[in-house]
């Protein structure tokens, strides 16, 4: 029993002393806490940045297709067998057919307000549209298996196009500018990271520093290690803790100003939503980053320079 309440006291007078030692420093601190700031900001831009993303990717990869558009010589029955065919490989998730009147239907409906469309297809007088099939794979990575099928020499007397490729690069082009984004946004993470780690460990030394004398005293009244050690890295804590709290109360007015736009072009994404919903495990990252920058800063400062 003794030996916890023995515990609890270093404990207490560790925190008190750490605590102490931040009021202190009064402009140092807040230059450090700026600092992590900093970095914990870019580092929760990231994670909204890479939520985004991932959802764009996965509403794009929702619409991708292959559409198969079918010589207007070939008749329905052709169609339909290349249909089945189609729906009896394991990569095929459905196969939707439409026909040329289907086609003609929908293309006069997404143009009636188009008067030269409108009065080009009153001139040709018959369904200039082509017999397709819309079809869906069950992973993005089995379209260009199923577009070698349909490229095969068997079905080139009845197909006319196959639209992937154009889908193909759209989407290629998507993951490219999202992972160059993703690399900039994690080296940038990773620069403020260090610098924080520098400037922390730099006001960790000059509070070691000012408190030199007191250092002596209690080495030779024979205080443990841990007990000199300790209150700098809770010094070092508390910049992570508020700079966590801090990063977060930046963010959320932006984030409220940037979500109608952001809806404007992506409607599927409400990132205030997100935000909002995920507040509590988002702020759970910032605190162990933070914590993890102070303490880190403290613990290199201690053993550089008090060498215990």
């Amino acid at each position: 029993m003794g030996s916890y309440r023995s515990m609890a006291t270093t404990l207490y007078r560790i925190i008190k002393y750490g605590i102490q030692s931040f009021l202190r420093h009064g402009w140092l601190s807040i230059a450090t806490i700026a600092v992590i700031m900093l970095a914990l900001f870019v580092f929760l831009n990231l994670i909204l940045f890479n939520m985004m993303a991932k959802n764009a990717i996965n509403i794009l990869r929702d619409k991708i297709d292959i559409n198969v558009y079918f010589n207007n010589n070939v008749s329905e029955d052709d169609i339909l067998k290349v249909k089945r065919s189609v729906e009896s490989l394991a990569e095929v998730k459905n196969v939707q057919y439409v026909s040329r009147s289907e086609a003609l239907s929908v293309f006069q409906k997404r143009h009636q307000d188009d008067d030269t469309i409108v009065q080009a297809l009153e001139v040709l007088e018959e369904n200039p549209l082509s017999a397709s099939l819309n079809i869906k794979a069950n992973d993005p990575s089995d379209y260009p298996i199923i577009s070698a099928y349909l490229n095969n020499e068997n079905l080139a007397g009845l197909v006319d196009q196959v639209t992937y490729n154009q889908n193909k690069l759209v989407i290629n082009r998507l993951a490219t500018i999202v992972n160059t984004f993703q690399t900039v946004g994690i080296a940038l993470t990773v620069i403020l990271t260090i610098i924080s780690i520098l400037v922390a460990l730099n006001t960790i030394m000059l509070t070691i520093y000012s408190t030199r004398d007191e250092i002596g005293i209690m080495r030779l009244v024979g205080a443990p290690n841990k007990f000199i050690r300790g209150p700098y890295i809770v010094q070092g804590m508390i910049y992570g803790i508020i700079a966590a709290f801090l990063s977060i109360l930046l963010i959320a007015p932006l984030i409220s100003i940037a979500s109608p736009y952001i809806k404007v072009l992506m409607p599927e994404t409400d990132i205030q939503q997100y935000f909002y919903g995920h507040l509590f495990i988002l702020l759970l990252y910032q605190l162990i980053f933070g914590i993890a920058i102070g303490a880190l800063s403290s613990i290199i400062a201690v053993r550089k320079y008090m060498k215990i």
